[in-house]
C-alpha cells in the first residue's frame, strides 16, 4: 500500500487507479469478521439486505417472520471481549404485532435510493407497504393480485417515484409513491415474476425475469418490452474496448463508402440495361432487396415485438437472481436448480447476447428469488449457493472466493462498497459480517514501508 501511495504522490498512479487497487485489495481479503457482529432479532429465514445508498451506514433486513429491522453498521450499541467485539443491536423492528405490519414472511426490503427516511417493504401478504423510518408508521401500501417476490426502485430516478414488483402474477406493476396508484402494469411473461431489476444507466429501463425462463427488457415509457433474451444468441468473450471499435468502426465506414459508390455506379448502369432488354426485373429485385432490409433494421429495433422472438427463453428454468453491472452494460443471471439449468450467465445488454462465459458449476435455490452483490469495478459477483456464498470472476467465470459460516441456505447478500463489508443473510436466522482481513493488510503495509524507506535511513530497532 506505501508504494501504491508513493505512486500516486508522484502522479505514476491515476487516483481512481489508485482507489479500485486498494479497494481490490481490501475485498480480496474478506473473512468472517471477529470484532464485529450484528444481533438479528428476527425468528425466521432473513430473505433480504441493504444499506443504505446515501450515507453506507444502515442496513435494512427483511425475514420470514414478518419482520424488518434497520441497523447502524458505523456505531456499535455495545462492547464484549474487552472492548474488541462490536456488536450491532437493531434501532427499530417492525413486525406482526405492528398496527399496520405484515401477516406473512416479507420477501424484500428496500430504502427509499435518495433518503433514508423511507423504506420499502414487500411480503407474501400480498402488500407492498412504504414506512416512515423516523415513526415506523406506513405512509401507504399497495395490494397486490399474489405473492409479492421482489421490489426494486432505481436509484438514478429524478423524474419518478415508481417501485417495480415482481408477483406470483404475470404482470409486472409499477407503484407510484406520489399519487399511492398503480401507474403502469407490464405484461408479457407468461408465468409469475421472481425478479425485478433497474438499469444502472437509464431511469426508464427495467429488467425482469420471471418463472418462464424469460429476462425481458422495459422501457417504461412505451408499451411492451424492447428486448428479450435469447440463449440461443451469442458471442465470444466481453464486448471490445473502445479503440479497438472505433478502429473496426472505421473499418466499416471505409467499405461502405466503397461498396456505396459501386452502387452508385450500378445504378448509373441499370437504365441503360432496362431499355436494352425491356424488363424491369433487376428494379424490382433492387426494391425487394430494400424492403428486407428495412424488415431486418425493424427486428433489431424491436425484437420484443415479434411473436418468433417474444416466446424465447434466457434459461431453461426459473430466473430467481438478476444483477445490472455498475457501468449498465452486462447483465447476470441466475436460474433455479431443480432442472438442469442451474448456472448463471452473462449477457452483453447492447447486443442482447450471451457472452458464453462458463461459470463454474453451482448449486442454488429453488423456492426464492436470490439476491445477488457485485463489486464496484465489476471485476467480482457474489452468489449464494446452498449454506454458502461463492465469488465468481464475472470476465472468467472461475471462483475466486468462497464464504462458508451460515448453518443453512444463504438467500441474501450485500456488498457495502463504502467499507468493503460483506453482509450475507440465511435461513438459519443470522446474519453475519465478512470484513477485510486486518492482519493481512498490517503485514503488507509493514512490508512496504520497508521498501519505500531508503537503506540509509532505515535501522534495526524500530517496528
Amino acid at each position: 500500500m506505501w508504494k501504491d501511495l508513493g505512486d500516486r504522490e508522484a502522479g505514476k498512479l491515476r487516483p481512481y487507479s489508485f482507489s479500485n487497487r486498494i479497494t481490490s485489495h481490501r475485498i480480496a481479503s474478506l473473512q468472517l469478521s471477529n470484532f464485529k457482529e450484528i444481533v438479528s432479532p428476527h425468528r425466521g429465514a432473513v430473505n433480504s439486505l441493504q444499506v443504505d445508498l446515501t450515507e453506507g451506514r444502515y442496513l435494512l433486513s427483511g425475514a420470514s417472520d414478518a419482520s424488518a429491522a434497520v441497523y447502524d453498521v458505523q456505531r456499535a450499541t455495545e462492547y464484549e471481549g474487552g472492548g474488541l467485539v462490536a456488536r450491532h443491536k437493531s434501532i427499530f423492528v417492525v413486525d406482526k404485532q405492528h398496527e399496520h405490519g405484515h401477516k406473512y414472511a416479507i420477501s424484500s426490503a428496500i430504502w427509499y435510493p435518495i433518503d433514508t427516511g423511507l423504506f420499502v417493504t414487500g411480503s407474501y401478504d400480498h402488500y407492498i407497504n412504504v414506512w416512515d423510518t423516523n415513526t415506523t408508521q406506513v405512509v401507504v401500501n399497495f395490494k397486490m393480485p399474489g405473492k409479492v417476490y421482489r421490489t426494486a426502485m432505481s436509484s438514478l430516478a429524478t423524474s419518478h417515484m415508481l417501485i417495480a414488483a415482481g408477483t406470483e402474477d404475470v404482470q409486472v406493476r409499477l407503484c407510484d409513491i406520489a399519487s399511492g396508484a398503480f401507474a403502469h402494469t407490464l405484461s408479457g411473461h407468461r408465468d409469475g415474476v421472481m425478479t425485478v431489476e433497474w438499469s444502472t444507466s437509464s431511469e426508464w429501463v427495467l429488467v425482469t425475469g420471471g418463472c418462464d425462463g424469460a429476462i425481458r427488457f422495459w422501457d417504461i415509457r412505451r408499451a411492451g418490452c424492447f428486448l428479450v433474451l435469447d440463449q440461443s444468441q451469442s458471442q465470444l468473450g466481453r464486448r471490445p474496448p473502445l479503440l479497438e471499435c472505433s478502429a473496426v468502426n472505421k473499418g466499416l465506414k471505409a467499405s461502405t463508402s466503397k461498396s456505396a459508390s459501386q452502387s452508385v455506379n450500378m445504378k448509373s448502369r441499370a437504365p441503360h440495361k432496362k431499355v436494352a432488354y425491356g424488363n424491369g426485373s433487376k428494379q424490382s429485385g433492387i426494391s425487394r432487396s430494400s424492403s428486407q432490409a428495412k424488415g431486418l433494421v425493424r427486428q433489431r429495433l424491436h425484437p420484443g415485438m415479434l411473436s418468433s422472438q417474444d416466446r424465447a427463453t434466457a434459461h431453461y428454468g426459473a430466473v430467481t437472481g438478476l444483477k445490472v453491472t455498475n457501468d449498465g452494460m452486462y447483465l447476470l443471471s441466475a436460474a433455479c436448480s431443480f432442472c438442469s439449468d442451474s448456472r448463471l450467465r452473462l449477457w452483453d445488454i447492447e447486443s442482447g447476447c450471451n457472452t458464453l462465459v462458463n461459470f463454474e458449476t453451482v448449486r442454488l435455490q429453488t423456492s426464492k428469488a436470490m439476491q445477488l452483490a457485485i463489486t464496484n469495478d465489476s471485476a467480482l459477483v457474489f452468489v449464494p449457493c446452498m449454506t454458502a456464498v461463492k465469488a465468481f470472476d464475472v470476465w472468467s467465470g472461475k471462483t475466486s472466493m468462497s464464504f462458508r459460516g451460515h448453518y443453512e441456505y444463504v438467500n441474501c447478500c450485500w456488498l457495502n462498497v463504502q467499507d468493503q463489508e460483506l453482509y450475507t443473510g440465511a435461513n438459519d436466522r443470522q446474519i453475519l459480517v465478512w470484513t477485510p482481513s486486518r492482519l493481512n493488510f498490517d503485514e503488507v503495509d509493514n512490508g512496504s514501508r520497508n521498501e519505500l524507506i531508503p537503506a540509509q535511513d532505515q535501522d534495526n530497532w524500530s517496528d
